[in-house]
């Protein structure tokens, strides 16, 4: 099954960008659907963006829409969430995920994340003020 380890991580002054990574291994990325979620302490994980395996279709959180940009090289087996116009609010752990190629055709897999088979550590962002 495939593994996915995040990286990229820290810490940022609002309106700043940072460049979040996910490499998988295991198993090739071009079977599923992958995904950002992010969860911050005392709150429920949320959905930020998810890319289809073609990386032809994405959807993204109403909270990072025009600033948050799904990127996947399938050949590289990586996937990168590109994060603009960084705000305090958006400080969180963020998570990739990986699950079944079927999710990434509605936008409502952003609010199921337990729909996701397979998940990574984290990698926490810290945007100041």
């Amino acid at each position: 099954q495939v593994q996915l380890v995040e990286s990229g991580g820290g810490s940022v002054q609002a309106g700043g960008s940072q460049t979040l990574s996910c490499a998988a291994s295991g198993d090739s990325i071009n079977r599923y659907c992958l995904a950002w979620f992010r969860q911050a302490p005392g709150k429920e994980r949320e959905g930020v963006a998810i890319i289809a395996i073609s990386g032809a279709l994405s959807y993204y959180g109403d909270s990072v829409k025009g600033r948050f940009s799904i990127s996947r090289d399938n050949a590289k087996n990586t996937m990168v969430l590109q994060l603009n116009s960084l705000k305090p609010e958006d400080t969180s752990m963020y998570y990739c995920a990986a699950g079944g190629s079927g999710l990434c055709y509605s936008s409502s897999s952003l609010l199921r994340p337990g729909a996701f088979a397979h998940w990574g550590q984290g990698t926490q962002v810290t945007v100041s003020s």
